[in-house]
């Protein structure tokens, strides 16, 4: 067994814990004594050799350990390809007219980390970073990383209340952010919990509600209160901040925090799950190791990133492994527009293109998408909810283009496992690929307590280096993800087959439990989107005085489409079991979501037990 990475952890786990930690740590014993029980862990020297499958019929992995990890932190990866290809093109923003050639970056980063640093702020402290994409974003996150400070990624639609309650929750000591996007008049809204603000002396704010924001940068526009980020560039570029910045840059350590992305709170308030640079740095370097981008040359490495850049895959995926390789980040728009992310592959010779399947749906759905010139196009990355099975007929891109379906969560960097790009069609349909490096994963029968068989459904846990720090701030929830083994447990439902394909099936929270029988939406919500007339469904359980639960699902019908429940429910027997029928069907045009676009479940819930009257 390969040995693991020890990182950082915010707090202490407890000994001999009760209720969830208890039942962890049962579990954790169950673990050690599978291993006893005819698991043999295979040596380093035979990972080495080979793709990493699951051995003894048991649902356990690890990634190959053949490369050393990188110790490097983040702007030492940017001066490292900075030197290697300094005039190659590393960053366009179309909608703000920004090109910059690496070299060009570096300075411009190395500028604005020296003068975060001249106005006051020291290695450790937070720096929330509040607006869609943008070049003023790669540069904070490139800068903060420069100069030790740890970024809080801020989704850019937060109101007042639920800004107020990250900047508490991490005590950010400063705030970058535009004038205004859109209706979101971001100034504003900072007033209406730092009224403060406006009699401040920029750099110097006194805030009752916000104690430890001291500091409020606008990124486009002189607002009272603030310093504006040109501002804070310019008095970065005096040799006096720069060679002080080159000195603090040795104390700076690659397990140091370097950014805080909050979980969305689909079930509760948002975690800040904190990373390092080794976690950032690692994950990003092994993911572009498994696209093979080292095998590309210059051309084919012009990335189109329409994710935010508040989220990990932006973050990483994108920023950073753009960084690590060498490759163009392309941003086409503020948030997301299919029709620009078009305009962008067309004009600039896009080679991948990034998205969520929903995305990546509203593309290939834009009227005029045959007039675009897509032609440059060699890989597409989706995350793990892309069922490509139901449109890969109709996908008109290149024959050679390549879907790259990966998974993972933001407490693990975020990627665990992924697909080769020579695994089939059916491959990356049916799974979300195999195992990363220097990764392992476990799938465990959260009844028995023990390790799951293969292709038996459990709670899928992860542990390597890519498990984060923990969650800023919160020792015991960090104690109740993380075990005393150091695993992470997913809360996701997951099998794993005997070439070590993973396929997440739902959410723990998720599952129906109907008269006894376990049901996983995810496996009825793949089922539907076989429908010629289904573009998106949703499945949940709704309250049943009988069963338990009963299974509804909500359907959204393509443009155009009409169908009937009866319908619906003869297209279902004879292909699925009848219990897992549902026993109601309704018709939705939408879904309620999360602040950043995910589906809310339990709200879905609540909404069909209404309509249903139940």
């Amino acid at each position: 067994m390969a040995v693991y990475v020890g990182m950082l952890r915010l707090g202490r786990l407890c000994a001999g814990s009760s209720g969830v930690l208890g039942a962890r740590a049962a579990l954790s014993r169950s673990w050690q004594e599978a291993r006893l029980q005819g698991v043999r862990f295979l040596s380093s020297r035979e990972v080495d050799r080979m793709v990493s499958t699951p051995i003894g019929g048991l649902s356990y992995v690890q990634g190959c350990t053949k490369k050393h990890l990188n110790s490097k932190t983040v702007g030492q990866c940017l001066e490292t390809t900075a030197q290697r290809v300094p005039e190659r093109e590393a960053l366009v923003v179309l909608h703000e007219d920004v090109r910059l050639t690496f070299a060009q970056l570096k300075e411009e980063v190395d500028k604005a980390a020296s003068g975060l640093l001249s106005i006051g702020l020291c290695k450790g402290d937070r720096l929330g970073m509040w607006g869609p994409n943008s070049y003023a974003w790669v540069l904070m996150q490139l800068a903060t990383a420069q100069a030790g400070i740890i970024l809080v990624s801020v989704n850019p639609a937060y109101q007042a209340m639920e800004l107020e309650y990250v900047l508490k929750k991490v005590g950010c000591k400063a705030l970058v952010f535009p004038k205004q996007f859109k209706t979101q008049q971001y100034y504003n809204v900072l007033k209406q919990i730092c009224p403060e603000v406006e009699n401040a002396q920029p750099g110097a704010l006194k805030s009752q509600r916000l104690p430890d924001l001291t500091t409020v940068i606008s990124v486009d526009a002189p607002l009272p209160g603030t310093l504006l980020l040109d501002e804070v560039v310019a008095a970065g570029s005096t040799r006096q901040h720069l060679d002080q910045l080159q000195y603090n840059q040795q104390f700076l350590s690659c397990h140091d925090p370097i950014n805080i992305q909050f979980t969305s709170g689909t079930t509760g308030s948002p975690k800040g799950a904190t990373l390092s640079h080794y976690n950032i740095v690692n994950n990003s370097n092994i993911l572009g190791e498994r696209l093979k981008l080292h095998e590309k040359t210059p051309e084919q490495l012009r990335m189109i990133l329409p994710n935010p850049l508040y989220h990990c895959l932006g973050s990483v995926a994108g920023t950073m492994m753009c960084l690590m390789y060498g490759a163009t980040l392309i941003l086409a728009s503020p948030i997301f527009n299919g029709k620009k992310a078009l305009e962008a592959i067309s004009r600039e010779r896009g080679t991948f293109l990034y998205g969520t399947p929903t995305m990546f749906v509203d593309i290939l759905n834009q009227p005029d998408f045959s007039s675009y010139d897509i032609s440059t196009m060699c890989g597409e990355i989706s995350g793990r909810n892309c069922s490509m099975g139901r449109w890969t007929a109709k996908h008109r891109c290149p024959a050679r283009t390549s879907w790259q379906v990966a998974y993972g969560t933001t407490e693990n960097s975020p990627v665990t496992f992924a697909h080769f790009p020579e695994d089939t069609v059916e491959q990356k349909a049916e799974s979300v690929g195999r195992i990363m490096p220097h990764t392992e994963a476990r799938i465990m029968n959260m009844e028995a307590g023990t390790l799951a068989k293969l292709n038996t459904p459990g709670e899928l846990c992860i542990r390597g280096y890519c498990v984060m720090l923990g969650y800023w701030g919160e020792p015991q929830k960090t104690e109740e993800a993380v075990d005393q083994d150091k695993w992470y447990w997913t809360g996701d439902v997951a099998t794993m087959n005997e070439q070590g394909f993973c396929k997440i099936v739902g959410r723990s929270k998720d599952m129906i439990i109907r008269g006894g029988e376990n049901i996983y939406p995810a496996e009825l919500e793949d089922f539907f989107h076989t429908h010629p007339k289904v573009q998106e469904v949703q499945v949940v359980g709704v309250k049943d005085d009988r069963m338990g639960e009963e299974i509804c699902a909500c359907i959204r019908l393509k443009d155009g489409e009409e169908t009937t429940v009866e319908e619906i429910k003869a297209f279902c027997k004879g292909k699925i079991s009848h219990f897992k029928i549902p026993k109601y069907i309704v018709f939705v045009t939408n879904y309620p979501l999360t602040i950043s676009g995910k589906i809310q479940k339990f709200k879905l819930r609540e909404q069909m037990e209404r309509h249903l009257n139940l």
